[in-house]
């Protein structure tokens, strides 16, 4: 008769407990998240520290003339008189509209190539090696032809951005197709799935990871093609980022050259950013993301 009596009391604390232990639980899942977001951000901190450090050691040992090689102080603080400028914002802002419609124009230009050679074994005889060998040819080496095609100006950079960032796109997607596991085309054709269906439910899905490494390297060599561009192709009625690089070394303004690369590799790390966010996505739709270990 006791154990009847205090069984419902058992059972009320056993009730507790397991909500108490659902909110415990989510309080240390809530200090593994700040965890993870420390142990991401430390070794970026601690490597600009000991960059910065470095960069001031050689400094001081004299190397080169302040004139040259300013410190980290001067040039950090002419970033920041460069940041609130209007220099950088229109500068930027022509940079980016050339980077964006030159990498969507090499985009659609490697996805439709890559799938193209990708299934027909006849373009892939005739153009295959070829794409691979544009891939590794420097984008200055095109800027004698497209100034001599397009002279100085804005199609001249954007014909060597679309050749730069093209061929690692379509290599991209070859290389996704080509490790699509044929069970899942047999899979895809017996459920009905034909032409642009097999395409979009199938092939798609499963080579996107390899695609969008090559967009990933793509881009690195879009903004390498469009920074060389606008270093050689210089428009005089329209500031850009390249441009204002060339105008602070004709007039041996070092800190300003020093600042303005600072701003380009902190877009190259944001976009690279992106792009890592993305493939954290697709892991995470595929199941294949190790939560602890981010």
């Amino acid at each position: 008769m006791a154990s009847d009596t205090l069984a419902p009391a058992t059972r009320t604390d056993a009730e507790i407990s397991g909500l108490d232990a659902l909110e415990i639980a989510g309080r240390e899942k809530e200090a593994s998240r700040g965890a993870r977001l420390w142990a991401g951000t430390w070794p970026k901190l601690a490597a600009l520290a000991l960059a910065l450090a470095l960069w001031q050691v050689v400094v001081w040992t004299g190397w080169k003339d302040p004139w040259a090689l300013p410190g980290p102080g001067p040039v950090l603080a002419d970033l920041g008189r460069y940041v609130t400028s209007a220099a950088l914002w229109d500068g930027l802002a022509t940079t980016a509209r050339r980077a964006v419609v030159g990498f969507a124009a090499a985009v659609a230009v490697g996805l439709l190539l890559g799938l193209a050679v990708a299934r027909s074994r006849v373009l892939r005889a005739a153009i295959g090696s070829m794409i691979t060998a544009l891939q590794t040819m420097p984008s200055i080496a095109w800027f004698p032809l497209a100034i001599l095609l397009f002279q100085l100006s804005e199609q001249a950079i954007f014909f060597v951005v679309v050749l730069g960032a093209a061929p690692s796109i379509a290599n991209g997607v070859i290389h996704g197709v080509d490790y699509v596991p044929p069970l899942l085309l047999r899979a895809g054709r017996n459920l009905g799935a034909r032409g642009v269906n097999l395409y979009r439910y199938v092939i798609a899905p499963a080579a996107l990871p390899a695609i969008v490494a090559g967009l990933k390297q793509g881009w690195a060599f879009a903004w390498r093609s469009l920074m060389a561009g606008e270093l050689l192709v210089v428009i005089a009625a329209r500031t850009s980022i390249g441009a204002q690089l060339t105008y602070a070394r004709d007039f041996s303004d070092a800190e300003r050259l020093m600042a303005i690369m600072i701003v380009i590799l902190v877009v190259g790390l944001l976009v690279d950013a992106a792009f890592g966010a993305a493939d954290r996505a697709i892991r995470r739709r595929w199941g294949v993301l190790d939560q602890g270990g981010q």
